[in-house]
């Protein structure tokens, strides 16, 4: 069952963590084509036709990374070798350029965003790996960090709630889901 990506947690890098839940949505070469069209890390209608499946683990790994970065406090661990290398990765991937956007005319004659050419694997991966130097740079979006308190539910997103007391990542989705478990807990105390 393929799921849409969700986009609502607050920063790019965060949205691609999220591609693991409810399950792996990097699967294949046209999923990974169309998050990367839909996350707008390139303009509409830019030809993706040269990804490949062996994308996927770069891709992955940066995930991985990005998962190890957001989910770990280095300051409170002994042992941050991990968390270090991770840094040091998506370093190293935020270093490559990045897609230079031009102003095209369309047939209308509005201005419209294209690219000179086709991104390259290091491109993309580039813009992903920028945005967790954003987030991971930026102390009020970190202060901001939370885990979804959802059973089950990896979700890392940036709670910019009022009050900052966000449970979940969705609230239709897994704040519903307690929400519904709650009731049966109460009903089912109330047969008893």
């Amino acid at each position: 069952m393929a799921h849409d990506p969700r986009f609502a947690c607050g920063h790019l890098c965060l949205d691609f963590l999220a591609t693991t839940h409810p399950e792996e949505q990097l699967d294949s070469a046209a999923r990974l084509r169309d998050w990367i069209t839909a996350a707008g890390l390139v303009p509409e209608g830019t030809p993706l036709d040269h990804i490949a499946p062996e994308w996927l683990v770069g891709f992955r790994e940066l995930r991985g990374h990005i998962g190890q970065l957001v989910r770990t406090e280095p300051d409170r661990k002994p042992d941050s070798r991990p968390f270090d290398l991770s840094l040091a990765r998506v370093n190293e991937l935020a270093g490559a350029a990045t897609p230079a956007p031009r102003a095209v005319r369309a047939d209308d004659g509005a201005l419209t965003r294209a690219l000179d050419h086709a991104p390259d694997r290091a491109a993309l991966l580039a813009v992903i790996a920028r945005d967790t130097v954003e987030l991971l740079t930026d102390p009020a979006a970190c202060a901001s960090l939370r885990q979804c308190a959802g059973d089950n539910c990896p979700i890392v997103y940036v709670d910019t709630s009022r009050g900052r007391r966000r449970r979940w990542c969705s609230s239709e989705i897994c704040g519903n889901r307690e929400r519904v478990a709650r009731h049966r807990r109460r009903a089912g105390l109330a047969r008893a």
